[in-house]
């Protein structure tokens, strides 16, 4: 992202900007309003703003979007925000998909693709990610060099050092070192990497199951687990970006001495994912007769029909479930507890045996619901957090043009 505008404080052109920057603000946040309406919002007088929104249109930021009768008397010109200043591209990198969205600035999606992730190595995954990119701009028909965001939501902690992804086992590769620079070289300057479940948090805050929520978290429970953590409205991260990795909660009984003594080597992956993931549903269906389900989904859509051995299930994989939101609970204290990711969304089936384990395991009794977004909970939280710098580029490209 560019810099700061170099007009110095106080000057005709540094107010300009400010006016400017007042006015496009208020379009974008309103919506389309005349110039009295606009000189009421930011309490800049009329000719002011008439100035700004001069200088607006010629950079391409605000547009004409017809007239309104303003009572008695002539018309007047309603002005928005133009939506085609601007690009940003919203990436769901996952394990079994890969989902991407570009919008307008005005939020408009106005082209998406969803693909099966068949990559064994990253860089296989880094090709994927920019011809997929390059097949929805285009089919946009737009330039590349018009999307002034990019946002990539990945299982993992960005390592700004290595400049890698690590603690994302279920991408091959995913933590080799400069692997944020090859994304970045493929899909251009205006790159930002974040946590897959963080994102997801965002997306729900925004439109989503936590829209009225001050502090709370989303438990993301699929092919991995993880969490978002949103205090006041912004995502809390920790010292090193490691927040809410709550795989890596220590779940069930382990041999002490042999952990203290160094016989045991760490596991693979996280205790709490081992214990609760997509694989460990399947596993634990077949210790208990259900050898036919092939993956989680055959194991809850059993359930959701009432078949006794994928309920048991359910039941056994929600108290595991209970055990971590508790754990967390005890912790952070969150007004509201969003379940989401592909196990998930089963809420329905989850929710009966959670509580039963919550009211067990500890007395602070979290609101626990269902994520509203499915699917599309990351990408909402990317497209969020694109806009924002998204609208931020475009107009200091117009300052410094200017």
């Amino acid at each position: 992202m560019t810099g700061q505008s170099s007009h110095p404080v106080g000057t005709p052109a540094s107010m300009r900007v400010l006016n400017q920057r007042a006015v496009l603000e208020l379009l974008r946040r309103s919506g389309p309003a005349t110039r009295p309406q606009v000189a009421r919002g930011t309490g800049l007088s009329k000719p002011t703003v008439g100035q700004a929104l001069l200088g607006l249109e010629q950079a391409g930021l605000v547009r004409p979007a017809g007239r309104t009768s303003a009572g008695p008397g002539r018309s007047a010109v309603v002005y928005e925000a133009d939506p085609a200043a601007g690009y940003v591209l919203a990436v769901d990198i996952g394990r079994e998909r890969i989902r991407l969205s570009l919008v307008d600035l005005g939020g408009a999606e106005v082209s998406r693709c969803d693909e099966r992730n068949r990559c064994r190595s990253a860089s296989a995954l880094v090709r994927q990610v920019r011809e997929l990119a390059e097949r929805i701009v285009g089919a946009a028909g737009i330039r590349f060099d018009q999307v002034v965001a990019k946002v990539v939501g990945s299982p993992g902690v960005a390592d700004r050092n290595s400049r890698a992804l690590q603690l994302a086992p279920n991408l091959p590769g995913w933590g080799r070192k400069g692997l944020l620079d090859e994304l970045e070289s493929v899909l251009g300057p205006g790159l930002i990497v974040e946590n897959d479940a963080n994102l997801a948090a965002l997306g729900e805050r925004e439109r989503g199951a936590a829209r009225d929520a001050r502090v709370f978290v989303l438990v993301t429970v699929g092919t991995g687990v993880g969490m978002g953590i949103v205090m006041d409205g912004h995502l809390f991260r920790g010292a090193h970006g490691a927040a809410g990795e709550i795989g890596y909660l220590p779940y069930g009984r382990f041999d002490e001495q042999a952990v203290l003594s160094g016989e045991l080597a760490p596991p693979p992956r996280g205790l709490l994912e081992q214990a609760t993931a997509a694989e460990p549903v399947v596993e634990l269906a077949h210790e208990l007769g259900l050898t036919q389900a092939r993956n989680a989904k055959d194991v809850f859509t059993a359930a959701a029909a009432g078949e006794a051995t994928a309920m048991r299930v359910v039941e056994l994989i929600a108290a595991r479930l209970a055990y971590g939101i508790a754990s967390v609970t005890a912790v952070i204290d969150p007004e509201l507890v969003v379940l989401g990711g592909g196990i998930g969304r089963n809420f329905e089936l989850l929710i009966e045996p959670m509580e039963r384990a919550l009211r067990y395991l500890s007395p602070l009794l979290p609101t626990v619901v269902g994520g509203e977004l499915g699917d599309d909970a990351v990408l909402a939280g990317a497209v969020a957090v694109g806009l924002r710098a998204a609208e931020e580029t475009v107009f200091e490209r117009h300052v410094h043009a200017g």
